[in-house]
């Protein structure tokens, strides 16, 4: 069965910082969510690079989604890299990437950073992605708990982004069926709002952009420190 993504984003600058650095894409075949990092405008302008280079996806249709988005990203990755070559003083800007794109028979989600994937099925939240940060590193080695990494106070140090340099992103397929409800989020949502609570918000019976508006105000509601930024895609048979 061909599936098909019946995806809204939303983004809110939150209650702290004055700019928003993340970006976003939400179409019938491909999603995306990046969130900048280097400052002001540096980090917007990596963000902006890579979604821009990465929407195309959606109306090309490739028959290896990894190698497109691996392939696509390089093309990004460079288009970083010579934005700082010609601003010196932007370097050490670049982005997070959480993306998804749709294929005949699978999904194919690439992740670097810290932006996140969730997926519900059948009522249960699952989380799709793994955080490339200090904690997520340290909760592997048995130093921290999760419960710990939520409130360190280097939570948000991520080991790789898309940068200008040399990265490892990971890269999986996915099986997706009509009635699963995907969320692609930056960690603006995921930092603060616990996952009880994305789960209960994803699990109620509205659409998604009633769902992502929701996420929002929950993230607002406990403070928004950061930028946050969600993608609600639910999956629905193609026809």
């Amino acid at each position: 069965m061909t599936v098909i993504l019946h995806a809204v984003a939303r983004t809110d600058a939150g209650l702290v910082r004055e700019n928003n650095e993340d970006s976003a894409y939400a179409g019938r075949r491909f999603v995306a969510v990046a969130d900048g990092v280097g400052g002001s405008p540096s980090g917007e302008v990596a963000s902006q690079i890579v979604i821009e280079s990465l929407s195309p996806l959606e109306q090309d249709p490739a028959e290896n989604g990894a190698d497109a988005l691996l392939a696509t990203l390089a093309v990004a990755n460079g288009r970083i890299r010579a934005a700082i070559d010609a601003d010196p003083a932007s370097d050490g800007m670049g982005t997070t990437l959480t993306a998804l794109l749709l294929g005949a028979d699978h999904a194919t989600l690439l992740h670097v950073g810290d932006s996140r994937a969730y997926l519900l099925r059948e009522g249960r939240l699952s989380q799709l992605t793994v955080d490339d940060t200090l904690v997520q590193a340290m909760v592997e080695r048995g130093l921290l708990s999760p419960e710990e990494a939520r409130q360190h106070p280097h939570r948000s140090i991520i080991t790789q982004a898309v940068q200008g340099r040399e990265f490892t992103p990971t890269v999986m397929a996915l099986v997706l069926a009509p009635g699963d409800r995907l969320l692609l989020c930056s960690d603006g949502l995921s930092d603060i709002v616990a996952d009880e609570a994305i789960a209960e918000a994803m699990a109620a019976p509205v659409d998604p952009g009633a769902c992502a508006d929701q996420l929002i105000k929950r993230a607002l509601t406990a403070g928004a420190p950061d930028n946050v930024t969600v993608v609600v895609a639910d999956v629905t048979a193609e026809g």
